[in-house]
């Protein structure tokens, strides 16, 4: 199911149990529907998103929350350099620049879940531009793009869902090789 407004994605909820200890950045997480289910579980979880209208619930639920505009022009001030986390969760979103970005942020061990449109969503409504659609096979292309970030895949679907509504996706859980580390704090 790709993610629909207040619920969780089920392909994140499925992936969920891979993530060890540590810390977890949901991007781009809107209300922060894939977060909640993983309170209470003992992880430092983080979400960002463009826009802070949805923060206040999540910061009183613990999450620590940072408003950034992932697709700003020119050159992106990212927070994260010196940062790693146990899990990534990217959901209903793609901006493919941000890519290589992300992978350097999994420690050894940590896992991304991804998901998002595929090519063939513009028939069944938004998003319908072809730079918020995944060309077939692309995501499992992405996740092997790094040669500083060797990943492993654990699952991947490509195709048409009709649940929650009717979609084309692409979606994706990996796990970065390499052995345990320390994770950073952030600043």
């Amino acid at each position: 199911m790709v993610c629909g407004a207040g619920t969780a994605s089920a392909w994140v909820i499925r992936h969920s149990q891979l993530i060890q200890a540590g810390r977890v950045l949901d991007v781009a997480c809107g209300h922060g529907r894939n977060l909640y289910p993983l309170l209470g579980l003992g992880l430092e979880l983080f979400g960002v998103d463009r826009d802070a209208a949805a923060f206040e619930q999540l910061e009183q639920a613990g999450v620590h929350t940072l408003a950034l505009d992932l697709e700003r022009e020119g050159e992106l001030i990212w927070p994260f350099e010196d940062a790693s986390f146990s899990a990534l969760i990217v959901c209903n979103y793609l901006h493919r620049p941000l890519f290589p970005r992300l992978l350097k942020l999994l420690a050894p061990g940590g896992v991304m879940i991804y998901e998002t449109f595929a090519v063939g969503n513009e028939k069944f409504g938004k998003p319908s531009r072809a730079e918020f659609l995944l060309k077939e096979g692309e995501l499992l292309q992405l996740i092997a793009s790094s040669p500083a970030v060797a990943m492993e895949v654990i699952a991947y679907e490509s195709g048409y869902v009709d649940v929650p509504r009717p979609a084309q996706i692409q979606r994706i859980c990996a796990r970065r090789q390499g052995g345990a580390k320390q994770l950073n704090r952030l600043a």
